[in-house]
């Protein structure tokens, strides 16, 4: 296996195991009047002195800047999603698996969130040789969808994938695998500050479900904070 793939899906379980713990927590505490949303991924102390006291501040995993291209050729970067809260997923558009019961989910949340300014939606490709400008551009006319709430995007290969590492979103090339491409089906829920808050599969009607109500606590909880 080549040792970049073996090295993403390595760091992929790690992450995964991250999740689930931060999941349990959650849902042991879901049953309170005030519900949040756990902060997934790994987390750091940090200490720092004020007025001669140490403090330890918790550092939470935050996604990178990035810089893609959607299909109006339009530059996505963590500016078009400042302030807001955003669903991202990987696919490629010939896929002949997964993808197509993915991207129905998503329409239910474009339907849901269409006029809603605070929400987003980010699919990256995992076929840019394939998937340019046009061919997203092409895709999106299908799904009858617009630019400025959900934005396909393509850019170079490899950072394409060291974002879905950084997701937590496992993502390789397979020979073996239907049209050429081995993905996870995940649904990744980010906040304001580039924070994942949630981890749903993307081809379950139920879980997307879950997904909706807790875009709407996080929703809640952005307003508490812009307050």
């Amino acid at each position: 296996m080549n040792p970049r793939i073996n090295y993403i899906l390595k760091q992929t379980i790690v992450a995964s195991a991250f999740i689930c713990a931060s999941a349990l927590t959650y849902s042991c505490q879901s049953n309170s009047a005030d519900q949040t949303l756990p902060i997934l991924g790994s987390r750091e102390p940090v200490e720092r002195v004020v007025d001669g006291k140490t403090i330890v501040d918790t550092v939470y995993h935050q996604i990178p800047d990035f810089a893609f291209t959607d299909q109006d050729s339009q530059r996505v970067t963590q500016e078009t999603v400042a302030g807001k809260i955003y669903v991202t997923d990987f696919f490629f558009t010939t896929c002949p698996s997964i993808c197509p019961k993915m991207k129905s989910q998503m329409l239910r949340i474009y339907e849901a969130y269409k006029d809603n300014p605070n929400v987003v939606l980010l699919s990256h490709t995992i076929d840019p040789a394939h998937d340019t400008v046009a061919v997203l551009k092409e895709y999106a006319d299908r799904l009858n969808v617009e630019t400025a709430k959900w934005h396909f995007v393509t850019g170079d290969r490899d950072s394409i994938y060291d974002m879905a590492l950084q997701y937590f979103v496992g993502v390789q090339e397979d020979d073996q695998a239907e049209g050429g491409f081995a993905h996870s089906g995940d649904f990744m829920l980010i906040d304001q500050n580039r924070h994942i808050r949630g981890h749903y599969h993307g081809t379950e009607q139920e879980d997307v479900d879950r997904l909706i109500k807790d875009m709407e606590i996080l929703l809640k909880e952005q307003q508490h904070e812009e307050k």
